[in-house]
């Protein structure tokens, strides 16, 4: 067999061409237009990788084991040492020769070409395994083509392949790879067409979707596309759904790129229905031929379609995704600051459902004028500041209420004032003042009873997940939710409510009190070690991690107290650090790299919190007994709120077990991570009708996931897919009303005194911050409990998302670490291996050296 074969040889089979490459010889041979072009053999991909050796480098990484209880060659370092070799040394020169050669006959103008990888376990009848490998478009010149090839045969073992081929049964030796190379289809529209219904399961109709530009965007599902459905005996259009497209893929120099749809195109119909007849009968023959339904890909160029792929259908189409925006019609200026911390990742709808319940039951005036308080844009959790400062000011509030705001949520930007909503102080008074008192009369209630609800809570909790994994039956579970789930889970909210009201404004006060007597610095460290032996419930798990390594405590201690908490401890679909089994081994070894541990920082601080109090007495000594009962009160109230958060964090533990079990019982498995909590009931009382919205709500999830964090404010009405398509948008604020570019100056709220210089880690989860190096500075979006242990390997802080109350600023304040927060732009402006400059007490962030300068991390 060749190393080169014409795309419509009939040799180019499976075995061949792959999957990806057969099908496409095949369309090409029953004359459907397909783009020209050739294959790149599967005897090509073995002659490189006998002929270079790196076949045999290839079976030794697969042997290898990659964790102490592993399965050879399944692990992320496997993966990427394999992918590396095939940067290594130069293609056999006859191979080289065969592929340049078929690059040039096509000819001038047919140069640019897509590249796409085809592997001999791609498309088979019962498996879908297309998308594990790469793509490229918009290749040009023979260089960057061999290179293309190259990361296609490379693209063979991403450890999303190695992880698909394990799961379905694949032996990794089995399979190979193909390349397909063909002119690229310079498309102004394109998509996808199924050739009987997919969500319907109609067979009497073809389904296209159609969108702007090439076809990435909409097999991606970052855009929404037109729908036209077609009779397949008439060919006309029996319905049609004109989408607002606002993102497009097009080609530019490196590839391709995602751009906003022009104004006059966002709702312009992309296909006549002349033409969607056209490509039902082309889908028509392409199903004819194979004998069975199928899914294809399309592009128009010049009012001329071309194939570009059919596979099997063994899957529904990707659905409209649905829309989740509560900033739709309004003008609120909305914050994620602290609600990021909390809750960082895309919400599922039952996280979500979870969230507005606890919500709903501890603000008041959760909505006024209609607005919420809080609301879920794209996915993610924001607080509606209009709503919070039009109560406020309706209640003679506003002065306290924008220094707290500012400690909290942190300080707007200069010039921009939070809108308040149209509402009269007597309205907000009739609509609030009832509940406001029936809420403070509970919060009463309820903070008397917090200390033994505190003791006895982690027990009740256990108890309750252990019934809810021994239900037998959906009856079972549903009863155990209505008698004693729900119930538990308001009380823990109504608790957290009343441990968060304790104190008052007290530490706004003390906080005010303090700077004046002795400046921010020294304020920041007369209001650190405020917990039980000195530390708040944000260091623990970080200390107890330390007293396992000292052998003071085990691993069963450890779980049980601290194995809730952890990053992601508010999305209920993500596992618990208790569910991992390597979690602990990790983060001790982690531990093991660090010179100075947590309890040597704190003491230190200790003994400087000593030295600022006594500068206080020396220069004030008939204040000190008074702001060190305020500062002791604070204490209490902050122990509590710590306290009690732990514990909404172990019953959003209790939930997940909750949908686990449900979905097991009921056999839709995490299918029910995408309803509410009221339409998982349903499912459970034997309704299946909720599951209907599943796959819209799934395309939804993934679309948002797919997306930059959002701006920590956004004033206005704000499109996630837009935002991120727009190569200048600011990754700290979002005005509707205001196109101002972002500067390229860092600066946020100063969090915790210190100056130092460093060399910068940018990462985007905690568990990338696992790679960071002792005295390295972490750059990130935001911080929660779950990064704590990561604290004391670096030298400082810096963070898009916080103020002076969020969790990098307390853990940085707490062990000495200067940190600045609430940047906005710090993990686009920096880069790993800067060298830069933190000032925690100014709050700004200098790049000394850039990183193509420095000599820094890998």
């Amino acid at each position: 067999m060749g190393h080169v074969l014409s795309l419509d040889a009939a040799t180019a089979t499976l075995e061949t061409a792959g999957g990806k490459g057969a099908a496409l010889s095949e369309l090409a041979r029953a004359g459907l237009p397909v783009p020209g072009g050739f294959h790149v053999t599967t005897a090509a991909y073995r002659e490189f990788v006998t002929s270079t050796g790196v076949a045999d480098r290839i079976r030794a990484e697969l042997a290898a084991p990659s964790g102490p209880d592993s399965t050879p060659g399944t692990g992320t370092d496997a993966g990427a040492r394999i992918r590396a070799l095939f940067e290594e040394g130069p293609l056999p020169s006859a191979l080289e020769q065969a592929i340049s050669k078929a690059y040039a006959e096509l000819g001038d103008g047919a140069r640019t070409v897509a590249v796409r990888s085809s592997a001999t376990a791609e498309d088979l009848p019962d498996l879908s395994f297309a998308g594990q490998q790469d793509t490229y478009l918009n290749i040009r010149g023979q260089r960057a083509l061999l290179d293309a090839v190259r990361r296609c045969w490379a693209s063979l073992w991403t450890d999303r392949a190695l992880a698909y081929r394990a799961r379905a049964g694949i032996a990794h030796e089995d399979v190979s790879l193909a390349v397909v190379v063909q002119e690229l289809v310079a498309a102004d529209a394109a998509g996808v067409m199924f050739t009987v219904d997919p969500l319907g399961g109609r067979a009497d109709r073809l389904v296209v979707n159609a969108a702007w530009g090439l076809g990435e965007a909409v097999v991606s599902g970052l855009v929404t596309p037109d729908t036209l459905v077609v009779d397949r005996a008439t060919l006309a259009v029996v319905e049609e759904r004109i989408a607002a497209k606002e993102v497009m893929t097009v080609p530019t120099a490196d590839g391709t790129a995602e751009q906003p749809v022009p104004a006059d195109l966002r709702e312009a119909p992309v296909l006549t229905t002349a033409e969607a007849g056209e490509l039902a009968r082309l889908g028509l023959a392409i199903e004819e031929l194979y004998g069975e339904p199928r899914d294809v890909e399309w592009a128009r160029e010049d009012g001329t379609f071309r194939i570009l792929q059919a596979r099997p259908i063994t899957s529904v189409a990707a659905p409209r995704p649905e829309v989740w925006n509560d900033s739709t019609g309004t003008d609120s200026l909305w914050t994620s600051a602290n609600l990021g911390e909390a809750v960082p990742d895309v919400m599922t709808p039952a996280t979500w459902s979870f969230v507005k319940a606890f919500m709903g039951d501890v603000m008041v005036g959760a909505s006024l004028e209609g607005r919420p308080m809080y609301g879920n844009i794209g996915g993610r959790f924001y607080m509606n500041l209009s709503v919070t400062a039009t109560l406020a000011a309706a209640f003679g509030q506003g002065r306290k209420f924008a220094r707290a705001n500012e400690l909290v949520f942190g300080r707007l930007p200069d010039g921009m004032t939070i809108p308040l909503l149209p509402a009269s102080r007597l309205r907000v008074w009739r609509d609030t003042l009832g509940e406001a008192f029936a809420v403070m009369s509970r919060i009463r209630a309820n903070g008397k009873q917090l200390p033994a609800f505190l003791e006895e809570a982690p027990e009740r909790c256990e108890e309750l997940r252990a019934r809810v994994a021994s239900a037998s039956n959906t009856g079972d579970l549903s009863a155990l939710w209505e008698s004693e789930i729900a119930p538990y889970f308001r009380r823990c909210c109504h608790m957290l409510q009343a441990a968060t009201r304790q104190g008052g404004d007290t530490l706004v006060k003390v906080r005010g009190s303090l700077e004046s007597l002795v400046g921010e610095q020294d304020a920041d460290l007369m209001t650190t070690g405020l917990g039980d032996d000195g530390q708040l419930a944000s260091m623990g798990p970080l200390l107890a991690l330390e007293r396992l390594a000292r052998g003071e405590t085990d691993r069963d201690s450890y779980t049980r107290t601290y194995g809730h908490r952890g990053p992601h401890e508010f999305e209920v679909s993500l596992p618990r650090p208790a569910e991992d089994a390597e979690w602990i081994d990790r983060q001790l070894a982690a531990l093991g790299t660090v010179e100075e541990d947590a309890a040597l920082r704190l003491a230190r601080q200790a003994t400087a919190r000593a030295a600022a109090w006594d500068r206080l007495a020396a220069a004030h000594p008939r204040r000190v007994a008074g702001l060190r009962a305020e500062v002791d009160g604070w204490a209490a109230s902050a122990r509590l709120r710590e306290a009690a958060r732990t514990e909404v964090a172990r019953v959003f533990w209790l939930l997940r077990t909750f949908v686990l079990r449900a979905g097991e019982l009921s056999g839709v498995g995490d299918e029910l991570f995408f309803l509410s909590r009221e339409e998982i009931l349903t499912v459970l009382g034997g309704d299946r009708t909720p599951l209907a919205a599943v796959p819209a709500r799934r395309a939804a999830y993934e679309g948002y996931r797919a997306l930059p964090t959002y701006p920590t404010l956004i004033r206005g009405e704000f499109d996630p897919q837009t935002w991120a398509a727009d190569p200048n948008r600011r990754a700290d604020l979002f005005d509707a009303q205001d196109a101002t570019p972002a500067t390229d100056t860092v600066a946020g709220s100063p969090a915790s005194g210190g100056v130092v210089e460093g060399i910068a880690r940018v990462v985007a989860t905690v568990e990338e911050g696992e790679v960071i190096r002792p005295g390295e500075i972490l750059v990130t979006t935001v911080t929660n409990i779950g990064w704590t242990p990561l604290f004391t390997r670096i030298s400082a802080i810096v963070t898009d998302v916080g103020a002076n109350l969020s969790h990098a600023s307390i853990v940085a304040r707490e062990l000495g670490i200067p940190a600045v927060v609430g940047c906005g732009n710090a993990t686009t402006r920096i880069r790993t291996g800067d060298r830069i400059r933190v000032d925690g007490g100014r709050g700004t962030v200098d790049v000394l050296e850039p990183a193509d300068a420095t000599p820094g991390p890998a």
